[in-house]
């Protein structure tokens, strides 16, 4: 796969697994990617979360997509780094798919938004596709 082929196949497949640890135990989650291109890939927690404690504690991770419909998943390696531009964020919570965020924001259910929404990015992480077909075929790293 190309570089641009995974980053359509993340942003056709938002959904995807964060692995991060915690101590010496592996924690593995369902994330909800708000965009993958070559600015980073990009997604956003709450501070309230342990996901948030993990990664600031060590933001090595490990990302996994997956394609149902072509049989295809992609796992990419890299850190995260933390973006704090609260422009960003109302950038994000516009999206048609964040209304969720919006609402919070706008309605004031969260005592200070801005402060316990966290946005991460990961950029320049390294890439390799997994599909039946080439399970037996050494890895093909992409960098991202």
């Amino acid at each position: 796969m190309t570089k641009e082929e995974i980053f359509d196949l993340m942003n056709t497949n938002p959904v995807f697994h964060l692995a991060t640890v915690e101590d010496d135990q592996p924690r593995c989650r369902a994330v909800f990617l708000y965009r993958a291109d070559d600015n980073g890939i990009i997604f956003h927690t709450s501070v309230k979360k342990p996901l948030y404690s993990q990664i600031i504690k060590n933001p090595k991770v490990e990302l996994c997509f997956n394609d149902p419909k072509n049989g295809i998943q992609v796992r990419v390696t890299g850190k995260l780094d933390l973006i704090e531009d609260n422009n960003f964020k109302d950038e994000i919570c516009e999206h048609p798919t964040r209304k969720f965020l919006k609402s919070f924001r706008d309605s004031g259910k969260m005592e200070d938004f801005y402060n316990d929404l966290k946005v991460f990015c990961l950029k320049g992480g390294k890439a390799f596709s997994w599909s039946m077909k080439t399970n037996f075929m050494p890895k093909e790293i992409i960098s991202l």
